[in-house]
């Protein structure tokens, strides 16, 4: 048996390399469906046996015979190239007949993740229904490449959102310092612009790398009428035909993905008749906006500023500032009083030049005016984009939830992050999915554990970035009565989930990596993420001092909304004396988890798929009645 060393001040250390050997319901699995004699005198199975397997254990219903032996032959050339060597299966084995499979050829099948994946990897849902039926992955300030507040726009994040499947680029729009073109910025801060036709460009080459399905651009409009028809014209030069321009005005009903397939869509303000811009002073942004711009004209001619550490300073200066301005204004202001205050209505200056930017916009959009009741009425003649902070969204789920899902049965709400997110972090997405909300906009710059819930939730539907709403969302009773995501709910099913095992680490990761002394030790981290009633942690045992360890652990979790629910998987290395180590996680839509024995390819902390590690998992779901 092979071993590692380890050297640890004055003396060396040895430790048996953990052997990749088939657990038990591995082998079990293999002698049910093995059904012939290899020449060595050991059990094989041949692609009969594989097809019954697959028919019977992983819930692949209708496979062929031809099928299953196209899938062993796949599994035996990926061998024969050394394709297992990355995975440390093919280590153990040799290639053997392409007509049987023997039981490492089994086991290094199962750890095969581009044929035995965990979740489905095609679009298999309605494509054919409004808009507004389903969640669609939505990017937040997408031209940052870091801070809301001094970081530089560039179109490099919106290329990365794009083949990472997103579906809704935002880009804000103002004037340049000479007025007589269009810059991409976050207004009244620190960030450097980019070129509009830049990200125009960018946007047009990479729209359908990763999906077909419809691209929608949200502009954010800060500019006069002139320039509005200066974008109207730059629009219309880049995207050609693969723009979508409506003949409906107003539109009753959004067009299906289906319908506007490899079709770029505009989503904005219509513009008003006005050069006078409205006065924003109560608006959180622009106020966090004004205290950014005296800083920025503070350091004129100050070059000492330009100081990483002094940068530092100011934006924790300005998010103290911020949050104090916050809790003031919720002291001195009642919801309906801030509401009504939210957007004043502008000058007007009459002005028909922007007409051609008018006619480009197909998904209408505003915030709300008055109250929110108000904002949220429905009209049957008319569809549009209700933009709601996660501020906002909080109160209106709470003071207005049947309205707020009622109003997202035909229109679309985006919800945004708060200003105070400075740091281009994310709130949680569940609330607003509850709600039906369609847009939950997130900021795709950074890392964390909601981006990658966000990400994992989109994995859905062949990660093409529209996932269909649940039903329970759509329908309305005979006297209007919709869901109420407050009210208890009875479970519907119970997601059984078993840790078998795990690999990879060792080609991915420096032998010193998690332990200078000794190889890790591995424990894995399973969650449920998605309605209150729902969401749970459990945790294996920790292995010690094992590259491949084994935990074989089961665990249980009802659920009462699985539609929604994420299941968070997570591998860290413990540590006594210090945090422990990450090790990669994953996160999977339980709506679309395959039965059976799985492999679960993990990913780093930015969403970056390892290029070896591997969990060997099971999926079993189990009925209420059943249980």
């Amino acid at each position: 048996m092979a071993l590692s060393t380890y050297s640890c001040f004055c003396f060396t250390r040895k430790f048996k390399n953990g052997e990749i050997q088939p657990v038990e319901d591995v082998r079990a699995a293999f002698e049910a469906y093995a059904d012939g004699v290899g020449s060595g005198g050991g059990s094989t199975m041949s692609s009969e046996g594989f097809r019954r397997f697959l028919m019977d254990q992983q819930g692949e219903k209708g496979i062929s015979l031809a099928e299953a032996g196209k899938l062993m032959d796949r599994v035996h050339a990926e061998k024969e190239v050394g394709g297992a060597t990355k995975h440390l299966i093919g280590r153990i084995v040799k290639a053997s007949s392409s007509v049987f499979f023997t039981i490492d050829d089994f086991y290094h099948f199962l750890f095969l993740d581009d044929v035995n994946p965990p979740i489905n990897q095609a679009v298999h849902q309605d494509m054919s229904a409004p808009l507004s039926h389903y969640y669609i992955f939505t990017g937040h300030n997408s031209y940052l490449t870091g801070n809301q507040l001094s970081s530089d726009s560039s179109d490099k994040p919106i290329i990365k959102a794009l083949l990472r499947g997103v579906r809704v680029i935002e880009l804000d729009m103002w004037p340049n310092s000479t007025k007589d073109n269009v810059e991409i910025l976050h207004g009244r801060t620190l960030c450097s612009p980019v070129g509009m036709l830049t990200c125009l460009q960018s946007i047009k080459k990479y729209a359908f790398e990763a999906s077909p399905y419809p691209l929608i651009i949200t502009l954010e409009d800060h500019l006069t009428p002139d320039l509005q028809t200066k974008v109207a014209h730059m629009i219309k030069e880049t995207f050609g035909d693969l723009l979508f321009v409506p003949t409906d005005e107003p539109m009753k009903e959004f067009p299906s993905p289906n319908e506007l397939q490899k079709r770029i869509i505009i989503s904005t303000k219509p513009p008003k008749e006005y050069l006078e811009s409205k006065d924003m002073s109560r608006n959180e942004s622009q106020n966090i906006g004004k205290k950014v711009s005296n800083t920025k004209e503070s350091q004129t001619g100050d070059t000492s500023m330009k100081d990483s550490n002094k940068v530092e300073s100011n934006l924790k200066s300005l998010l103290k500032q911020e949050e104090e301005y916050e809790r003031e204004a919720s002291d001195s202001k009642s919801e309906d009083e801030s509401e009504d205050e939210e957007e004043e209505e502008p000058k007007l200056q009459k002005n028909t030049s922007n007409n051609q930017y008018k006619n480009l916009i197909t998904i209408q959009a505003g915030k709300p005016k008055g109250h929110t009741k108000d904002a949220l009425k429905v009209d049957p003649d008319k569809v549009r984009r209700l933009s709601l902070s996660e501020q906002k969204l909080a109160k209106a789920t709470t003071n207005h939830c049947a309205d707020l899902i009622r109003f997202t049965q035909r229109n679309i709400v985006r919800v945004f992050p708060k200003g105070t997110r400075v740091r281009s972090t994310n709130y949680k997405p569940i609330l607003a999915w509850t709600h039906g909300a369609q847009m939950v906009a997130f900021n795709m710059q950074g890392y964390g554990k909601q981006l990658n819930l966000m990400q994992g939730f989109f994995k859905a539907n062949g990660g093409c970035g529209y996932v269909k709403k649940p039903d329970f969302l759509m329908k309305t009773g005979p006297n209007g009565e919709v869901f109420d995501p407050n009210a208890t709910l009875h479970i519907k099913q119970t997601l059984k989930v078993k840790v078998y095992t795990g690999n990879g680490w060792s080609a991915d990761f420096s032998k010193k990596h998690f332990d200078t002394y000794s190889p890790p030790d591995f424990y894995t981290k399973i969650a449920i993420d998605g309605v209150p009633a729902d969401s749970q942690k459990k945790k294996t045992k920790v292995r010690e001092d094992d590259w491949v360890p084994v935990w074989d652990e089961e665990f249980s979790f009802p659920l009462t909304v699985p539609e929604l629910a994420i299941l968070r998987i997570e591998v860290k290395d413990y540590d006594m004396s210090e945090k422990h180590d990450f090790a990669g996680q994953a996160c999977l839509p339980v709506s679309e988890l395959r039965p059976g024995i799985r492999s679960v390819p993990l990913y780093d902390k930015k969403g970056k798929k390892y290029n070896s590690v591997r969990l060997l998992m099971r999926f079993k779901f189990v009925s209420n009645v059943e249980r």
